[in-house]
């Protein structure tokens, strides 16, 4: 490889929310990465910082091309420079389409078990979560489209947030899927919010499908959060957009996106996002890999030393969902009695709702000996 991903980076008194933990404990739960970032983006930055002066920034056409360009190389979709409108994050711009595109007391479609923040964005701002609990068989999870048609045509709930690819069960939605969810979509009249966020964090040789890109339909009623950060653990940088095909939703975006004051770059924003995207492509494809191979380790290790738990069967992220019911109903319980017992410290899977409390999620984007000992540890912690 021509990058060392087994490098350890002390990230201890940095200020680090992910590392901000016990001396002996070892953070395997919030998802940013433990790897230095790719070289073009250090430079980028580095040239940033020569500069001297972080007054206010304005979007370069450069900006726009670099997430056209990849996204067309990279997912096969195209879509107009009009289309795309900056944000300083994923989550703002969902909390932000929450407010705009729905009214206190309302109810917002989620697929459960799913990233715990879309339970904040909707709670937080006086709207109501209504779950459509995804089917779990065979060590696999897919929509169930009779709960999810029953909760779409409740004529209070008007907006989607989808997760393509799913956080945390690590699903790829192929296009078949994506499209019944459309036509269910248009046919009530829900708006759908597609967070994209992990789309470049696919298995090698797995791809992942834009929901704008399944049809005219989709396109046409669809704002999808797109980013850098996760891809290049840039999430500090605070750079992201939204591409809206449709101009009368993408207007209504862009007023709230304004409104809450998240649509204004940083200083460091602009040029780390295109050099990711311009110069990171090698980087990724050997990322990917990286993460691919610490997932087959998880994978052998519990096949050998853990039969009882189960690695559910995903293909992107970085961020494996294990099957913990042999051992607890309560994951909350289990989460803190590992974290106790070995400092080994996981997300608890009753924070992302449905079935989640039979699940633990486990962080694997870091060095290869920090999966390893993650895992004597948690053999350790469920030996008794």
């Amino acid at each position: 490889m021509t990058y060392n991903f087994d490098k350890q980076i002390n990230r201890r008194n940095t200020n680090s929310y992910k590392w901000d933990i016990g001396e002996n404990e070892l953070p395997m739960w919030v998802a940013d990465m433990d790897f230095e970032a790719a070289p073009e983006i250090i430079a980028a930055l580095e040239k940033k910082v020569s500069e001297h002066v972080f007054g206010y920034q304005t979007l370069p056409d450069e900006w726009y091309e670099a997430y056209q360009n990849w996204w067309k190389s990279r997912h096969d979709i195209e879509f107009e420079k009009e289309s795309l409108i900056f944000c300083t994050g994923v989550v703002p711009a969902i909390s932000s389409a929450v407010r705009k595109f729905t009214t206190p007391a309302e109810k917002v479609i989620i697929m459960t078990p799913v990233y715990n923040i879309f339970f904040n964005s909707i709670l937080n701002n006086g709207r109501v979560v209504l779950e459509s609990p995804l089917k779990y068989e065979n060590g696999r999870y897919d929509i169930d489209f009779d709960d999810f048609e029953k909760k779409v045509s409740d004529p209070q709930a008007t907006l989607l947030i989808l997760c393509n690819p799913h956080n945390p069960v690590g699903r790829i939605w192929d296009r078949e899927t994506l499209q019944c969810v459309g036509e269910l979509c248009e046919k009530h009249h829900v708006t759908v919010f597609s967070d994209e966020i992990h789309c470049d964090l696919t298995d090698p040789g797995k791809s992942y499908v834009p929901y704008a890109s399944v049809s005219e339909i989709c396109s046409n009623h669809s704002i999808t959060a797109i980013a850098p950060t996760k891809a290049f653990n840039l999430a500090g940088i605070q750079s992201a957009a939204v591409m809206v095909p449709n101009p009368a939703l993408r207007h209504r975006i862009w007023r709230a996106l304004n409104t809450d004051e998240v649509a204004e770059p940083n200083a460091f924003s602009v040029p780390a996002t295109v050099a990711a995207f311009r110069h990171g492509g090698p980087w990724l494809d050997e990322l990917r890999q990286y993460i691919f191979e610490n997932k087959q380790y998880v994978a052998e290790f519990i096949q050998t030393y853990l039969p009882k738990l189960r690695l559910v069967d995903g293909e992107a992220t970085y961020l494996l969902w294990l099957d913990c019911r042999a051992f607890t109903d309560n994951s909350a319980e289990l989460w803190r009695t590992i974290r106790e017992k070995t400092g080994l410290f996981l997300s608890k899977g009753t924070d992302y709702g449905g079935d989640g409390r039979y699940f633990l999620r486990m962080n694997v984007a870091c060095p290869r000996a920090n999966v390893i000992d993650a895992m004597h540890r948690l053999q350790t912690a469920l030996a008794d």
